[in-house]
């Protein structure tokens, strides 16, 4: 086993998770992840927690979804038990074909998300991270060599994350004392409240409320949207290429839309419910360690000179106590490239410049 195996499964339970003897644990695994799998099975049994694994495959999911109708049960117990007994929800990506689900159709996805969004909810009351074991499939999805695509996902992996986590507060600091942000490029030009909200300094661990791994972004709640965007940065989304989409905005919701590629599967998001017409999160990218655009969301967001927004549910720790943000069944990210011709905004401030923030060096005012 590569010893970064180990390092992989050492930082996600240790400092991502924080767990501790007697935790329960679920751990639902990848058809190809078995390696980090194993080393993390070691790990938990180190910690003396108790250790559930499942098995979690696209191929398996759409076998499901193509042969049921529309009419799923909401919340089935023996799955809800499953999460609600659980302390730390770990779950190790790895598939075997990342367009697996692509053509199950639109509404029979809608639905079964639909369904499960009670079990979605308590999963999200646990101690939950989501990683990536560096596969051969994700690094064909990134057009990479699978040596050099491992190489890259333990860059962004194995980070020095406190050192991180003091660098992005600065950013953290700014958006929590702001109102309103504003981002502007040739293209896009798009205002947000943010007003009472709560930033997340997204260090990969739960104990900032973070919880993906790798992680690297500040994000937090935005509402109230104005204008235009384009998300420019190629990706997938629900099994489907997505390319150059546009965003209008009007009274907080979106009420135009359209893209050079997958503008059927934009759609179909978009009438998952109200709330998927709203956005739930404005993330800024901080993590060096990412290079490039891989085409899977979980390092991409994270990438330095990018910012993202998510159409749909937003965190709870962006809200303030007793206040519930945008609600919907879909958390769906997009990517924007800040690198060039862009700037953030907050109340009037710019604070990032073509990717450079005003805490960095080459910042220019």
């Amino acid at each position: 086993m590569d010893e970064r195996v180990r390092e992989h499964a050492e930082v996600l339970v240790d400092w991502s998770a924080r767990v501790e003897a007697g935790d329960d644990v679920v751990v639902s695994v990848g058809p190809d992840a078995h390696e980090l799998a194993v080393a993390v099975a070691e790990k938990l049994g180190e910690r003396g927690a108790n250790l559930l694994a499942t098995y979690s495959s696209g191929e398996v999911t759409r076998a499901y979804l193509q042969a049921h109708d529309d009419a799923f049960d909401e919340a089935p117990a023996h799955e809800l038990a499953l999460v609600e007994n659980a302390d730390v929800y770990l779950s190790l990506g790895g598939g075997r074909n990342t367009s697996a689900t692509a053509d199950v159709p639109g509404e029979r996805r809608r639905a079964y998300s639909e369904a499960r969004n009670e079990i979605r909810e308590t999963r999200l009351g646990t101690r939950w991270v989501s990683t990536a074991h560096p596969t051969r499939s994700l690094a064909q999805q990134a057009n990479m060599a699978y040596e050099e695509y491992r190489d890259f996902a333990y860059d962004a992996i194995l980070r020095d994350w406190e050192s991180l986590a003091d660098e992005m507060a600065q950013l953290k600091d700014l958006l929590d004392a702001g109102s309103e942000v504003r981002l502007v490029s040739s293209d896009t030009d798009l205002t947000m409240s943010i007003e009472d909200r709560t930033a997340v300094n997204s260090a990969a661990s739960v104990a900032y409320d973070s919880h993906n791994l790798p992680s690297g972004e500040v994000f937090t709640a935005p509402y109230a949207t104005e204008g235009e965007v384009t998300f420019d940065v190629p990706m997938t989304i629900r099994g489907e290429s997505v390319r150059n989409v546009r965003l209008e905005f009007e009274d907080g919701a979106v009420v135009d839309y359209d893209a050079e590629q997958g503008e059927g599967v934009i759609g179909d998001v978009l009438e998952t419910d109200d709330g998927a017409r709203r956005l739930g999160e404005l993330g800024i990218g901080m993590n060096r360690g990412i290079d490039r655009y891989t085409d899977n969301i979980l390092f991409d967001e994270k990438m330095g000179d990018t910012v993202h927004l998510a159409l749909g549910r937003a965190y709870d720790a962006c809200l303030p106590d007793g206040q519930s943000g945008n609600d919907s069944a879909v958390h769906v990210d997009l990517i924007t490239d800040v690198s060039t011709d862009s700037r953030l905004e907050i109340d009037g401030e710019v604070v990032q410049r073509n990717g450079i923030f005003r805490f960095e060096d080459g910042f220019d005012a």
